[in-house]
């Protein structure tokens, strides 16, 4: 996986981030993980687990990218999820601690996570969130209270649920829906995996 380091924006006119390609896909291993680093504003890393696919899940190619704060510290996470074959991004999860920026939207404005698989899409279209609803998924053994964005792009899937530490998490997928087979294929993958000396 390609980590960088990205500013938090909230629109889809942020720049696009320098995902790098994934080295040679190794099933079920943590090995497929490469880092970019972008001078010293790449953070350390974030101090949270990312609860996210893990990549040994994943058949395709893998990136993520970093959210700095002016003091260094990491302010969220955000993993891609490609297909492969050059057939684009597949979905988006994002992990966005208490007080990132990145969460900050205004009613109806598309969350970080949305505007990044836009970017990714090279979709410039007007995409707002026109609904909302609240449905109970259990992942694991744990029973969450998930949050449907319904978009004016009716070909992405939306989700948004809260962590017990208060980090938010946010799935976005290009043309396909959020089923609970991926609520069950999220894990937290260690922050020690993101941190970059």
């Amino acid at each position: 996986m390609a980590v960088e380091a990205g500013g938090p924006t909230h629109t889809r006119r942020s720049p696009t981030p320098a995902l790098i390609p994934a080295p040679p896909p190794r099933p079920r291993t943590m090995d497929r993980m490469s880092f970019l680093r972008r001078r010293s504003a790449t953070p350390a890393g974030p101090e949270f687990d990312v609860l996210a696919m893990d990549p040994g899940d994943w058949p395709g190619n893998l990136g993520a990218g970093l959210l700095p704060a002016p003091d260094g510290t990491c302010q969220g996470v955000f993993l891609r999820y490609d297909l492969f074959g050059g057939r684009g991004p597949a979905m988006i999860i994002g992990n966005l601690p208490e007080g990132s920026p990145a969460r900050e939207v205004e009613e109806g404005e598309i969350p970080f996570e949305v505007g990044q698989l836009l970017l990714a899409l090279e979709n410039d279209e007007d995409v707002t969130v026109v609904g909302t609803e609240d449905m109970p998924v259990l992942q694991g053994d744990n029973l969450l209270i998930v949050r449907r964005l319904k978009l004016s792009e009716s070909r992405i899937s939306c989700v948004q649920f809260d962590r017990s530490d208060g980090v938010l998490v946010t799935i976005a997928a290009w043309d396909r829906p959020i089923t609970d087979d991926l609520y069950a294929l999220l894990k937290p993958l260690p922050a020690e995996l993101f941190q970059q000396g």
